[in-house]
């Protein structure tokens, strides 16, 4: 799946905003954030380890340390899942360092019919996960 710009995916989930509402279907608007020393290079990690989890038909942009997705004709529930995935991906993979992530969703027609609107709803509802490293030496169980 290949890396949108920010200005091509704001362009695409303009025009499939108004495919969805003329077609009464869903699309759902995630934002993953990580906060760390290097959010940049960070979220380029992130967005190609989500990459894996997503559809062909999806939408996935990374710029100023966020990364963006359109799940196109997802309700909530089926964003959910997908959302679930990606963060059981994150949470499972080993960054170099301690790093807490942020991810919120917005759903059309639902939350809002515009991207301005969705993009505001998913920051608004961001929750977080935050990863350390394992530690090198440390056996959990008793002895």
């Amino acid at each position: 799946m290949a890396l949108l710009s920010q200005e091509t995916f704001d362009f695409v989930l303009s025009n499939e905003l108004k495919r969805a509402r003329r077609s009464q279907n869903f699309v759902t608007v995630a934002l993953i954030q990580p906060n760390d020393r290097e959010p940049e290079a960070t979220a380029r990690q992130i967005a190609d380890l989500v990459s894996r989890e997503l559809r062909e038909t999806d939408l996935l942009a990374s710029a100023g340390g966020v990364v963006s997705l359109v799940l196109l004709d997802a309700d909530r529930q089926s964003a959910t899942r997908v959302i679930d995935r990606v963060m059981a991906r994150l949470e499972h993979y080993q960054f170099t360092g301690p790093l807490h992530i942020e991810v919120g969703a917005a759903c059309c027609p639902a939350d809002g019919v515009d991207a301005d609107t969705l993009k505001r709803v998913a920051m608004e509802g961001r929750t977080g996960l935050t990863r350390r490293p394992p530690a090198i030496g440390n056996s959990s169980g008793s002895g």
